[in-house]
């Protein structure tokens, strides 16, 4: 694969290992497509261990699924659908769906007609630790760059994972699968597509914009925030809870990002870093009724086999995230940093750069 032209856009560079099975990976990787040991994922999620936070297991994962994104620098393109990588992302796929679904535990019997209203209630019910409201209050520039880093792996490709479900859908849920997607990717207009607002953001912070280049500081629970999006994405089995993910999604955005937004207000910065923010609070709140009823009661209504998967999608999308939060808030109350790296000084603030600390000064 040629060297990208604009590191903005991808391919991402390998990341480094965390195990020896993402170790493995990224080796075979840099060179041709070739068989790899039967026995490679032998030791991913041992007894006693949870994928849900096992580094070389969720690496392993991402390293698979974004070969079928936008693929790594100097990787070939056909290790895409090359068997014996496919083979050993299956079992490390195993091991992470089976941790979600005991995390989930069971989802309620609904019929058809009330998948409206059953996701209203698990959003409801919802009562992970409120990171948004921390980051809207009390968090510092330090702690918000922190989070920024945290989402920059799925906003940098927001809409991405949640598009396979396209070509999967027919009637109702696809119309309104389309009319959602048309928001995200800014109606065909780069200045207007989420990703890009997120990228003025990240400039606005003093982080880095290149796509992935975040990859090597964020934990395995982040990670599987994003895995869980490509995990249901790229199975078709999977599509309802594709549909639930996303619903999920939006019926929990709008708040959140007006807290994120008043919480770079309140540290100083300007417009720009904020319309990422803004722009979902409108937004949104429109995908919400769009997403409950025409997307994923649509689909029950069309296939209504399929809304047990959209129940758990959307309940696997809240617990993971939940686990998400409580790992950056738990950190930040210890005077950690919430990444692998370090970077954390002072009680929690990171050093900005000084073209940041002039922005806002």
């Amino acid at each position: 694969m040629p060297e990208p032209t604009d590191r903005r856009y991808g391919p991402a560079p390998l990341p480094q290992p965390r195990g020896p099975v993402s170790a493995a990976v990224v080796e075979a990787l840099r060179l041709a497509p070739h068989d790899l040991p039967a026995d490679l994922g032998a030791t991913l999620a041992p007894a006693g261990g949870d994928p849900l936070t096992d580094e070389d297991l969720q690496l392993t994962l991402f390293l698979c699924y974004e070969l079928h994104y936008r693929g790594w620098t100097g990787v070939a393109d056909d290790w895409e659908w090359q068997p014996s990588l496919l083979a050993l992302r299956a079992r490390a796929e195993a091991a992470f769906e089976g941790a979600v679904r005991r995390l989930v535990g069971p989802v309620p019997a609904v019929l058809p007609g009330g998948v409206p209203r059953a996701l209203a209630d698990l959003v409801d019910a919802d009562d992970g630790p409120s990171l948004a409201a921390a980051l809207q209050r009390r968090a510092t520039l330090g702690q918000f760059r922190e989070f920024a880093t945290h989402r920059s792996i799925y906003h940098l490709r927001e809409a991405d994972p949640h598009s396979w479900g396209l070509p999967r859908l027919g009637g109702p849920a696809k119309a309104a699968l389309v009319e959602i997607q048309m928001d995200e990717y800014g109606n065909g207009r780069l200045d207007r597509m989420h990703a890009e607002l997120f990228r003025r953001t990240l400039d606005r912070l003093g982080l880095d914009t290149g796509y992935g280049v975040h990859l090597d500081r964020v934990p395995a629970v982040t990670l599987a925030t994003n895995n869980l999006m490509s995990l249901f994405g790229l199975h078709r089995r999977l599509r309802g809870a594709l549909l639930g993910h996303l619903a999920a999604y939006e019926m929990t955005s709008s708040l959140p990002n007006r807290r994120y937004g008043n919480g770079l207000r309140r540290l100083g910065l300007d417009e720009v870093a904020t319309r990422f923010y803004d722009e979902h609070v409108e937004a949104d709140a429109v995908h919400e009724q769009i997403a409950a009823h025409d997307l994923c009661g649509g689909l029950a209504r069309t296939e209504p086999a399929l809304v047990p998967d959209v129940l758990f999608g959307a309940a696997a999308a809240l617990a993971v995230d939940r686990l998400f939060a409580t790992h950056v808030l738990d950190r930040w109350a210890r005077g950690e940093t919430s990444l692998r790296d370090g970077g954390v000084l002072n009680g929690g603030t990171v050093a900005a750069p000084a073209r940041l600390t002039a922005a806002v000064a």
